[in-house]
């Protein structure tokens, strides 16, 4: 797409194939969401967008999707990310910056099917994408986050080379919530597995960055 070469942008692994979603991806996705993302008992977003009625909230996943290409901007940008596996989309992961021109700095987010879990798809989708932030856009530093009793997600920052970077309380469902931010600077990171990057350069722009 001439006008918006971002949708030509793909992240390839051995199991994986990550694209900025289309109609059919952002279906899939919502059935996803419908499926199930996490144990009901459990919280692990800082906004439970989960918690919507299934009546309404594929729709919300399609809309929030649409929402972020929408609002994208070169000084502030979230490039979310469908994930496909075997040729079916399994989840989301996000990098996102603002500033990036200047902070060179990303942070990233993600949720995956709760089918799809305990594969070490996680970790394989979240090392995509620190590879386009330190391989493909001359990234210093990347974080994240995750709440302490969401040993998965601190399992695969660990994996990636993060570090803890301090402590900060949330309200979560109405109750107070401790989330740990993690750090990793570009020399701390090994990427595990081969990524192919295509279609970069035409996007370049969009992400502030000169082609």
């Amino acid at each position: 797409m001439r006008h918006w070469p971002l949708f030509d942008l793909r992240l390839t692994t051995p199991r994986l194939e990550l694209r900025l979603p289309g109609p059919d991806d952002l279906d899939q996705l919502a059935d996803r969401a419908l499926e199930g993302v996490h144990d009901p008992e459990r919280m692990p977003f800082f906004v439970p967008w989960t918690d919507l009625p299934s009546d309404e909230l594929g729709g919300e996943v399609v809309r929030y999707q649409l929402g972020v290409m929408s609002r994208w901007r070169p000084e502030q940008w979230s490039c979310n990310f469908a994930v496909a596996h075997e040729g079916r989309v399994i989840g989301v992961q996000e990098l996102s910056a603002t500033d990036y021109a200047v902070t060179r700095e990303v942070s990233s987010g993600s949720w995956l099917g709760l089918r799809y879990q305990g594969r070490g798809l996680g970790t394989e989708m979240r090392a995509a994408v620190l590879h386009l932030a330190f391989a493909g856009l001359d990234a210093l530093t990347a974080v994240s986050d995750a709440f302490t009793d969401n040993p998965a997600s601190l399992a695969v920052s660990r994996k990636l080379g993060y570090r803890p970077d301090g402590l900060s309380v949330q309200a979560r469902r109405g109750e107070r919530a401790v989330q740990q931010r993690l750090r990793l600077d570009r020399a701390d990171f090994a990427c595990p597995v081969p990524v192919r990057i295509t279609g970069l350069e035409p996007c370049l722009p969009h992400f502030g960055l000169r082609p």
